[in-house]
């Protein structure tokens, strides 16, 4: 039997939960208060700057949805978000998994490129004993473009991030994508979830586990579909 790791990693997005949580809390919130789906306009007017702005860059103007809302009108529909839809949103057998480690005694690490105030209730709520997503400074009202704290989440930053927590060794790692291999090659063993064909390959060349749960979209032309309603808010679970 292999050894329990000191620390387990889970990336949240299409690993816990199949869809991109920026997306389903957008919907979430322009269900809320439908007169922020105009705000989207600032988004599709930034796309074709996509490559010039970057992923970074992107995930600001992203966030112009949330532009005037209060602190406590952002930290209850945080709150509200994790009690309404969060149960409805997760892979059962993922769960399974976090519940089998926590059993075991590992130490449970959320690590996200989703903003770290969602990211911190959704790993609260399931359990984990940390939880780090990508830090926004969000005002006592949200400014149009909200300003990133540090880097974004992702690759070589969650790498960082752990290190700040002297967490270099002794792990297992949970996740997707491909942006996630600098963390996954410091794990002593890894599974993947749902990967696609790319991340497979390294998967499988690897001798990683792979885990295939049941999505709730029949292929990647349904899975855009409902990203696109989530991105206007008219999705739900």
């Amino acid at each position: 039997m292999k050894p329990t790791a000191n620390h387990v990693l889970f990336d949240l997005d299409q690993t816990i939960i199949p869809w991109d949580t920026q997306l389903v809390f957008r919907c979430y919130v322009l269900r809320k208060e439908p007169a922020r789906r105009l705000l989207t306009l600032i988004f599709l007017a930034f796309l074709p700057l996509n490559k010039v702005l970057g992923a970074g860059g992107m995930k600001r103007v992203f966030h112009s949805y949330l532009c005037g809302m209060t602190q406590d009108q952002l930290k209850k529909h945080v709150a509200d978000f994790l009690q309404d839809w969060l149960p409805l949103l997760t892979y059962p057998e993922i769960i399974a998994e976090i519940e089998r480690h926590r059993k075991e005694g590992s130490q449970l690490v959320l690590s996200s490129a989703s903003p770290e105030l969602w990211v911190k209730g959704i790993g609260h709520a399931l359990g984990f004993h940390h939880s780090l997503g990508t830090r926004f400074d969000w005002g006592k009202r949200v400014p149009l473009f909200p300003d990133m704290i540090g880097e974004n989440h992702k690759g070589e930053e969650k790498v960082r991030r752990l290190a700040e927590l002297n967490i270099t060794s002794g792990m297992a790692g949970y996740s997707d994508s491909r942006a996630d291999l600098p963390l996954l090659a410091l794990c002593q063993e890894n599974t993947l979830v749902n990967p696609l064909s790319g991340v497979r390959k390294i998967g499988v060349e690897n001798n990683w586990r792979i885990l295939e749960p049941d999505r709730p979209w029949k292929n990647r032309l349904f899975f855009g579909l409902g990203c696109a309603r989530q991105l206007f808010g008219f999705w739900k679970p």
